[in-house]
This record gives structure tokens, C-alpha cells and sequence, in this order.
């Protein structure tokens, strides 16, 4: 065991929130020695990184093991999902997920974080103090704009360029049209307070250049000329290191060397005033419990020793379960298939575009529109009785009117896993439930091997509400999907396994239906086959957060308001783990205010100037 020079500050975890903790720590006073320590790559000026559209590549190569900016974490089978192991991907790469996400810029109902404050008693964590701090950190570029977006932040956000893709406008106004309970088409569809109205998709990308607006870049990149900022990629961290019950320090090894196994080196390094737990929601609490911090009876069957009983770590797992539908397309529809598929030839002339002017399909991730809906009336008898109790426990109340129960949206493209569909030319629909009842948690299985397979378990649909959900998403992609103008047919196998003389039957090729056209009308052995398609195919929307819950001790949590670690000292958690319950967007977001809210609390903690909480 060796021992590095001292730091002032030590990240175990350089994702999304720690690169913009570390970067505006480091902005603030640069004779801080900060360390971050990330278990995967750099991500300088990668093109699967700064190209928005290369995405959809890299996440496929992890499919065959050529990718190293994903962790791949195991879920234990469940009756819940038909005896399916559910995968959830975490990322693993300097930005964590800014640095490999869809892009997708969605935020939360300003209830989601007044929930955080109100509920769970962390003052200083509602919406009228989060909302600050992503105008502060970005600069929202459409022309049309209101007071909840930032006009001079690091991180861009843009629209979706006019007629980049016939498909797109088709599509909207087909939506827009046939609901005629949701006609509104909204120029915004994030202002925290409102929900139900279609409008075009915004995305961390920068309108000017077409680049990814990752944390990585626009945090600590930048800095290249600090030589205090340290960042340490590809090295894991094993545990925090205490003295007493104070925090001085982490252990961490090679990752490289250490996946491939054998008796690698083991490395400590000091911190003089702070150590900040930022591994994400499926690394940070089993940082935690490798530390001795968890509870006792978890500790004990993986034989650590004990420092802090703190049964809450690990617990209250909570994601959001997504869908891909897709439809096929007529050979006139513009599409980024392609790209996503990996035509080269198709890659190649986009690059140039996009290497020339930083437009195009290049600089796109390819969804184009989208809706937070929350069911009328109407839509919630039809979900009734199975979504009653958590439509009145939940949504019902005045200040939850801001909540969707859902978020669905429109690619053009084949989105989701491709599976044996031949290469053309597609669309899709993705939704995902905004606030699944069902709850999960991760724990370790060993206190010294950070590469033992984790004790997993997610929660998908364990709660039958959550199902609900899902049908009715489905049935509204279903009906969208097939008034659009391009729709070509249905890519049968990927539906549920309706009965032949099912009228939901899908069909491998069709013209498109008017807008007038009767919707179709599902029987309840049809509803029973929707159901077990979601068990079946449901997967993670990516959106891991809760394990290092911010609430009371007492009930659960693992950090107090203060991102202070119960029982210790000198240790935080600063990453979407600290969420004490979920938030009805894409995560990204929500990693933004918990970094900026972090540095705010650690500048005030340690007394550094020039943190301002706007």
C-alpha cells in the first residue's frame, strides 16, 4: 500500500454533479488541491463524447463489450418481470452521464424538489433555491424564453433546428390534432409548472457549434491551466479511509489492472479538509458500506467491521421504466437510422456537415418532440381500478398538479435495442413512467474486492400501479404511431402477444389511419397482454438515483440537508443518490442542481468565496 500527497478536497466519483462540485470549487479558488477519481475513461474531445449523434453507437457497443464508459450491473430475476434479470446500465466515464446520455434536456415539476424541502425537512432544497442554480448554469439559446431558464451559463441548450427532418413537423401536428384533449402546442414544454402540452424537444446541445453540453467540458476541461485540479480516470475507489470517525482519505486502485484480477496495488490518498462521495447511485453506497458505513446486518455478511449502523444506504433504489416503440417508416421519411445503425457511409457525409458548420443530422440526438402527460378525466376511468389508490395518495393532491404521470416522446429513428429487424427506415415513441411506485435497492457482497457482483435489486413493477402507467402509454404511442403520414407498419415483434382475433392486433404493413379514425378498443385479455409485454421488456430509463437518501436518519436517510454523512465527519455525498425521492424527467438535470447546490454548501462549509447560490 502506497500513499499519495496530501489534497484539500477528494472526489471518490468524477460524474456529472462532481465534475461541476470540483470544477466551480476548483473556479473559485485555485490554490485548492482538489483530486477526483473516476473509474472510467477521459472524455477530452472523444467523438462518440462531442458528436450528439454518435451516442446511439457507443451505447451499442456495450452490447459487445467494446465499451468501457458503462458500468453493466445485474439485477437478481424477479416474478415481477417474469423471471427476468434486469440490466441497468450506470455510466462510467469523466461527466458520467452528461458525458454519454441521450441529451435529452428535460426538468422536473418544481413540486419534485418543493417535496424534497416540505416532506423530508431539507431546507434549502426547494424549488425557489434549485431554480437559481440551473439558471446559473445555463444559457438556454431559443429565442423564446421565460424566468426559469439562464441566459449565461457553462451548459448550452437548443432546439431542434426547423426541417431538419420532414418527419418531425408531421408528427407534431398529427399529435396536436388528434388529441384533442391535449391540442396545445407549447414553445416550452420545461417550466417546471406545467404539464400536458406537446412542444419540440430541447437538448444539451449547443445550438452554435453542435457540440454535447457535458459537465466534463464545461467544468473541468476548461481549466486545463489549473495544475491543483487533479483528475484521476480509470482508478476505482475501494472505501473512504477514517481516523476515528473522521474522514482523511480514500483507498483506490488501478481499474485497468484491477479488472483483469490478481494482486494489484492499492493506493491511499489524503484529504486535509473534505471527502465527497460522488460514485453515482450504484457506486456511492457501496463506497459507503465497503467504508463500514451501512447497516450492520449487510456489514456483517460481507465481513467488514461496522463504523457507522446507518441501514438506510443501499435502500430506496428508484429509476424510471422506459419503452421504445417503433413503427416503420415510408422510404420518403428523413431518419437518422443510419447513423444509429452504423452506416459509415451515411456517418461520414453527416461528420462533414457537422465538421464544417456544426450542423445537421450530426448534431442531433435524434428525438424531436415530446410531452409530459398526466391522464384527463376520462383517461383515468380507463385506468381504473388498478391506478386509483396512487392517483389519490400521489397526483390528486393541489400541490402535485404539476406532476405527469409519464413522459413520451418522438425519434426518428429505430430507438432502443435493435433486434433481428433488417436495416431501414424507422420511427419510434419512447416513454417512461415519471414516478413508479415500486422501490429497489444495491448492497455489496464483499468488503474488500470493489469487483464482486453487487447484491441488486431494482423493484421494476413490483408495485401493480406501475403498470398501469405503462399500458396507458402504450395505447398513446399506439394511436399517434399510426395517424402519422410516414407510418409504413408495425414491427410486429415487438408488440405484446395479442390473439389473433385481438382488434389490436398489429399489422406488418399499413397505410396510415385518418385523424378521425376510431381508436382501438382493447379487451381485457388485451390489457392482460400489455401488461405482460411491460414485464417482459421494460427496461431502465438510466435514471438511477435514492440510495444515499437526504432525509431524516430516523426514516431511512444517509445524509442530513448539509450532504453530511450521518455519524462521520469530514464526509459528503454529492450525486443524484442523495434525491430522497424521484423526479419526473431524464436525471441529467437534477445532477446539474445537485452539483451546483453542493459547491454552494461545501464554499460555505470551508469558507471559500465566490460560490454565489444564482
Amino acid at each position: 500500500m502506497t500513499t499519495e500527497a496530501d489534497y484539500d478536497i477528494i472526489f471518490a466519483g468524477g460524474g456529472a454533479s462532481a465534475c461541476i462540485t470540483a470544477g466551480r470549487l476548483a473556479a473559485a479558488d485555485p490554490s485548492l488541491k482538489i483530486l477526483v477519481v473516476e473509474a472510467g475513461p477521459h472524455t477530452r474531445e472523444k467523438r462518440d463524447v462531442i458528436q450528439p449523434a454518435r451516442y446511439a453507437n457507443a451505447l451499442a457497443r456495450v452490447a459487445t463489450g467494446e465499451s468501457e464508459m458503462f458500468a453493466v450491473h445485474v439485477g437478481k430475476p424477479t416474478d415481477s418481470l417474469l423471471g427476468r434479470a434486469p440490466i441497468v446500465l450506470a455510466p462510467s466515464a469523466v461527466g458520467g452521464g452528461s458525458s454519454v446520455n441521450f441529451m435529452v434536456y428535460t426538468r422536473g415539476a418544481a413540486s419534485d424538489y418543493d417535496d424534497w424541502e416540505i416532506e423530508y425537512g431539507n431546507a434549502g432544497w426547494g424549488s425557489k433555491h434549485l431554480i437559481p442554480l440551473l439558471k446559473k448554469a445555463e444559457t438556454y439559446q431559443p429565442e423564446t424564453k421565460n424566468d426559469t431558464h439562464g441566459t449565461s451559463g457553462p451548459l448550452k441548450i437548443s432546439h431542434v433546428p426547423p426541417g431538419l427532418i420532414n418527419i418531425a413537423s408531421n408528427s407534431l401536428e398529427v399529435a396536436a390534432a388528434y388529441d384533442k384533449k391535449r391540442p396545445q402546442i407549447t414553445e416550452d414544454v420545461n417550466t417546471f409548472y406545467e404539464c400536458n402540452k406537446y412542444g419540440y424537444a430541447e437538448r444539451y446541445i449547443n445550438g452554435l457549434t453542435g457540440r454535447r453540453s457535458d459537465t466534463a467540458h464545461h467544468y473541468i476541461y476548461n481549466q486545463e491551466n489549473n495544475l491543483n485540479l487533479t483528475v484521476l480516470d480509470r482508478h476505482r475507489v475501494i472505501r473512504v479511509i477514517f481516523e476515528g470517525n473522521r474522514a482523511v482519505g480514500i483507498e483506490y486502485l488501478d481499474d485497468l489492472a484491477g479488472r483483469k484480477g490478481g494482486d494489484v496495488a492499492r493506493v491511499i490518498a489524503r484529504a486535509s479538509r473534505l471527502v465527497v462521495v460522488a460514485a453515482g447511485t450504484l457506486g456511492s453506497p457501496t463506497i459507503l458500506e465497503r467504508s463500514g458505513i451501512g447497516a450492520k446486518s449487510i456489514l456483517d455478511k460481507a465481513g467488514i467491521k461496522t463504523l457507522v449502523d446507518l441501514p438506510g444506504v443501499g435502500e430506496n433504489y428508484q429509476d424510471h421504466n422506459l419503452m421504445f416503440l417503433q413503427s416503420k417508416a415510408t422510404p420518403d421519411t428523413d431518419s437518422m437510422d443510419g447513423i444509429f445503425r452504423g452506416d459509415e457511409e451515411v456517418i461520414a457525409k453527416h461528420e462533414k456537415q457537422w465538421l464544417e458548420n456544426g450542423q445537421g443530422l450530426m448534431a442531433h440526438n435524434g428525438l424531436f418532440w415530446g410531452i409530459k402527460i398526466r391522464p384527463v378525466e376520462e383517461e383515468l376511468r380507463s385506468m381504473s381500478p388498478d391506478f386509483d389508490q396512487r392517483w389519490k395518495t400521489y397526483y390528486a393532491s393541489p400541490e402535485h398538479q404539476d406532476k405527469p404521470i409519464a413522459l413520451l416522446g418522438f425519434m426518428a429513428a429505430y430507438g432502443g435495442a435493435t433486434p433481428d429487424v433488417p436495416i431501414a427506415k424507422y420511427f419510434s415513441f419512447v416513454y417512461f413512467s415519471a414516478y413508479p411506485a415500486s422501490v429497489g435497492s444495491i448492497h455489496v457482497t464483499s468488503g474488500t474486492d470493489p469487483y464482486a457482483p453487487s447484491d441488486f435489486h431494482p423493484g421494476f413493477l413490483d408495485d401493480p400501479s406501475d403498470l398501469s402507467v405503462l399500458r396507458f402509454c402504450y395505447k398513446k404511442a399506439r394511436e399517434l404511431s399510426r395517424r402519422i403520414k410516414y407510418y409504413a407498419g408495425d414491427v410486429v415483434a415487438i408488440h405484446p402477444n395479442f390473439k389473433e382475433t385481438s382488434e389490436a392486433k398489429p399489422k406488418a404493413s399499413s397505410a396510415p389511419a385518418s385523424l378521425t379514425d376510431a381508436d382501438i378498443v382493447y379487451s381485457k385479455e388485451d390489457d392482460e397482454a400489455i401488461d405482460e409485454y411491460h414485464r417482459k421488456r421494460a427496461e431502465s430509463g438510466w435514471h438511477s438515483i435514492g440510495t444515499c437518501a437526504m432525509k431524516p436518519r430516523e426514516t431511512g436517510g444517509v445524509v442530513d440537508a448539509r450532504l453530511n454523512v450521518y455519524g462521520v465527519q469530514g464526509l459528503k455525498v454529492a450525486d443524484c443518490s442523495i434525491a430522497p425521492a424521484n423526479v419526473g424527467a431524464n436525471m441529467y438535470n437534477t445532477a446539474i442542481a445537485i452539483g451546483e447546490k453542493a459547491a454552494v454548501i461545501i464554499a460555505q462549509d470551508l469558507g471559500i468565496g465566490g460560490v454565489s447560490e444564482e
